[in-house]
């Protein structure tokens, strides 16, 4: 199994949306699934189909986030420092060859989203910072090529 890092805010997120799977969306799929089967055949019943492949994704996403927080290890945050980039890092960095400024903070995977400016620690981007320093011009493989980057910040 492997291990799935977090912060606690991350955790407590996967935890709620495990809950709200059970006790809410499971019950419905389950309401669903007794109303389609009321309606009689059940060999061409379009809503049984669809409900009972409804509760399959559903037991499915469940079980993901459960494996999820069972191999989950919490990030201490208050250990976190800025000395060289490390996962819960905020980056800024800069495009050498156009000069264009980026911002980034490196997290786990489970909790990446680019609309709020969070790489996951496993893309080539965060890989190639992970260990630098604020000055260090580091060179990372994308599928353009080759960028080079120079670390202008690190911040938590």
């Amino acid at each position: 199994m492997a291990i799935t890092y977090m912060t606690k805010e991350g955790y407590k997120k996967k935890m709620e949306e495990i809950a709200h799977l059970e006790n809410v969306e499971r019950p419905k799929i389950s309401q669903a699934i007794a109303e389609a089967r009321d309606k009689g055949d059940l060999s061409e019943n379009a809503e049984y189909d669809a409900a009972k492949e409804a509760q399959g994704m559903l037991e499915m996403r469940i079980a993901m986030l459960k494996n999820e927080v069972a191999s989950a290890r919490i990030i201490d945050e208050s250990k976190l420092n800025t000395d060289e980039i490390q996962i819960m890092n905020k980056v800024e960095i800069k495009n050498v060859a156009n000069g264009m400024v980026m911002e980034y903070t490196i997290v786990a995977d489970s909790e990446a989203n680019l609309k709020e400016k969070k790489i996951a620690s496993s893309t080539p981007i965060a890989q190639g910072l992970l260990g630098h320093k604020v000055g260090d011009v580091v060179e990372i493989k994308v599928p353009q090529g080759i960028m080079k980057f120079e670390i202008t910040k690190i911040s938590i």
